[in-house]
């Protein structure tokens, strides 16, 4: 990855420390720290805050703290002496535990009226800067080839003839995972959700332990015996722009019934010694310059209705018209009993 003196990834927290808002006191900072998961510094470029730093002058750092869940930890356990002025990437399976341990100061940046209400936090803590839908893909040759009809309901993959075909993966360990388990609460209720896993278990489904493992090892797209696989609605557009030759065609498609939404947050960390300056980076992230890089570098879809898709994102994915989303307090009460009774369900 490229770093310069606008980029800088920091590996140790003594050194964010000491970076972290870059002068003391006064009203503008050097610098401002952002503490992320690993998947969003992996997208980050020189290009990415250049224009954030062009406007303010103010350097723009990333700290990479593992997984989301290991984010949202850290940011926890360091809330009275903060390791950065902004976080990013708690999502709404988190957003209740994050908001309970009091790690964020509220910010309303003045860009939100150009995003869906129903994407937007009403307590003002966090902002939302992008989502992603987890849903059933699925291999356009293997359906063809077979003549099985594309499941077009929940209740299809039930149906015998698709049988072996499907792999999911584990909530406990993959975050696709959880929230295709919350799919299936979604449309089913505590009354029936496990019923449905009791079908697919006994229709032979496949569970792997981490997306890497479902897509790449079982999904029949890339040598694996599965025809289906829980992934995301943005990995057939990927499947055309890193194709080995030029396709016209993603092989891959989404099945709509069973997606999930989840949505991404930044927010302004209580205890940073610049709150208006990370406002102001909160904000740049909803403008429509950043919103427009969003699906390229990270394979996530922007908020900001402004912001157009790259053409392969047109051409090769659809976006759920009705996906699913449960309420970040009702999922952080219930997550770990779900993912027990998963367990004894698939286990058993």
């Amino acid at each position: 990855m490229r770093r310069n003196t606008t980029l800088t990834l920091l590996a140790a927290a003594g050194l964010v420390m000491a970076a972290c808002g870059g002068t003391s006191g006064g009203g503008t900072p050097e610098s401002l720290t952002i503490i992320a998961h690993d998947s969003f510094v992996g997208g980050v470029s020189d290009d990415t805050f250049a224009a954030f730093t062009a406007e303010h002058g103010i350097a723009v750092e990333v700290l990479a703290a593992g997984d989301a869940g290991s984010l949202v930890n850290q940011a926890i356990l360091t809330k009275d002496n903060p390791l950065a002025d902004v976080l990013f990437g708690v999502d709404d399976t988190r957003l209740s535990r994050a908001v309970d341990e009091g790690i964020f100061t509220a910010h309303e940046s003045p860009l939100l009226d150009k995003i869906d209400e129903a994407l937007v936090d009403s307590a003002g803590l966090v902002t939302p800067i992008d989502y992603g839908d987890v849903c059933i893909n699925y291999d356009k040759a293997s359906f063809a080839a077979s003549g099985l009809p594309v499941p077009a309901t929940l209740d299809d993959l039930r149906s015998d003839r698709y049988a072996g075909l499907l792999t999911v993966e584990h909530p406990a360990t993959s975050s696709p995972g959880l929230a295709f388990m919350l799919a299936t609460i979604a449309e089913y209720g505590e009354s029936g959700w496990l019923a449905f896993w009791e079908d697919l278990r006994d229709n032979e489904v496949r569970v792997t332990a981490d997306w890497d493992t479902a897509y790449y090892g079982d999904f029949i797209l890339h040598g694996g015996p599965s025809s289906m696989v829980v992934s995301y609605a943005s990995s057939p557009p990927a499947e055309v722009i890193f194709a080995t030759e030029p396709v016209d065609e993603s092989p891959s498609g989404v099945v709509e019934a069973g997606c999930y939404r989840q949505v991404e947050y930044a927010g302004v960390l209580d205890g940073t010694e610049y709150p208006e300056a990370a406002g102001l980076l909160v904000d740049f992230m909803l403008s429509k310059e950043f919103q427009e890089g969003v699906p390229l570098s990270w394979f996530v879809f922007p908020v900001n209705e402004d912001a157009e898709l790259p053409q392969e994102f047109v051409d090769h994915t659809v976006i759920p018209e009705d996906p699913a989303r449960l309420d970040a307090a009702q999922v952080a009460e219930n997550r770990e009993r779900w993912i027990d009774e998963w367990i004894a369900v698939m286990e058993a």
